[in-house]
């Protein structure tokens, strides 16, 4: 068809993206999808990444770091979101300490060296407004070391202490010899996860500790969100809604592969999903704006606490008018 909209697309490959890349994603027939697989943190030849690479207009559509794009909202950058949140994580499996360490609850960081990739990516935002907010432990109090550089340009909270010290990977060394106390971080550095250096998660327990949380908050909190650029979406009334309906529908394609016990690599790969069907009492990864209406808000009052907006803003602003009902 003539008039097919050419989307590129930038994405990583989780099972829920699955579809996008065997050709089963059930577009409409208006749209003639090029999906990219790009990892969020996929440094390109010219040194960006895909969120950078988004901001360049080099992506119609692409998964987004949903701190940075509070903080590219309110700078009103050419994005507009959709609904749709691709990647979560909560915070306590991601705060490692060294074994020796006598570090066993959030109040023992207070006062030490914690590090993170950029201040400003997500999963630092939710672990250090969980502290504060969750804990009772002032994240103002803690003395930032930062890895990686920031996507977006910020400022951070006046008498915070934050230092870059790069070389992410050389934390696990860093760790043993006490120049950090602690790192919150999604992966892992090499050297921790293959045994070459020691390292331990905080909470004895971290996933109790997660459960117990999502039953107090009521929800799994979002990392990243599907981008659009702004400009597409008021050129193509329609457009974000069908994005919106892909992405679901993708999703549901992805979740009925658990249906088959070895379709996974993990054993109990099954069960497992049962349990966790059980536990969480519902379906942790539903999208659509009303149902994480909540947890959108807590994540401007995180970011807006910690310096990162300049003041709090309806989450309503961050997504296309046609998808609010969803």
């Amino acid at each position: 068809m003539a008039d097919r909209l050419a989307l590129r697309i930038g994405i990583d490959r989780y099972d829920r993206h699955f579809p996008f890349f065997d050709g089963t994603a059930p577009a409409p027939d208006w749209l003639d999808l090029r999906v990219h697989q790009i990892g969020q943190s996929t440094m390109l030849r010219d040194g960006t990444d895909r969120h950078g690479r988004m901001l360049e207009g080099d992506y119609d559509v692409a998964e987004f770091s949903l701190s940075s794009f509070l903080i590219a909202r309110e700078k009103n950058l050419p994005i507009i979101g959709v609904p749709i949140f691709p990647r979560r994580l909560f915070s306590m499996s991601q705060m490692w300490v060294h074994p020796d360490s006598g570090f066993h609850a959030p109040r023992d960081l207070i006062g030490k060296k914690v590090a993170l990739s950029a201040f400003q990516t997500t999963l630092s935002l939710l672990a250090r407004g969980d502290l504060k907010h969750h804990y009772g432990v002032p994240w103002e109090e803690i003395h930032w070391l930062l890895t990686s550089p920031e996507k977006i340009e910020i400022r951070t909270k006046p008498g915070v202490k934050v230092d870059y010290i790069g070389d992410r990977q050389g934390l696990g060394r860093a760790l043993e010899r006490g120049e950090v106390d602690a790192f919150f971080l999604p992966h892992p550095p090499k050297s921790v996860s293959t045994g070459a250096t020691r390292a331990r998660r905080l909470f004895a327990d971290p996933r109790a500790e997660e459960l117990d949380y999502f039953r107090k908050v009521g929800d799994f909190p979002i990392m990243h969100v599907i981008a659009l650029r702004a400009d597409l979406a008021q050129a193509r009334p329609g457009l974000a809604r069908a994005l919106f309906d892909l992405f679901e529908d993708a999703r549901r394609l992805a979740r009925s592969y658990y249906e088959d016990p070895n379709w996974s690599l993990l054993a109990w790969g099954q069960q497992d999903l049962e349990d966790e069907r059980a536990a969480f009492g519902r379906d942790p990864w539903e999208n659509g704006f009303r149902r994480n209406h909540a947890t959108l808000e807590r994540f401007v009052d995180y970011a807006c606490d910690q310096g990162l907006i300049a003041a709090p803003f309806p989450v309503e602003d961050l997504f296309a008018q046609e998808t609010l009902d969803t």
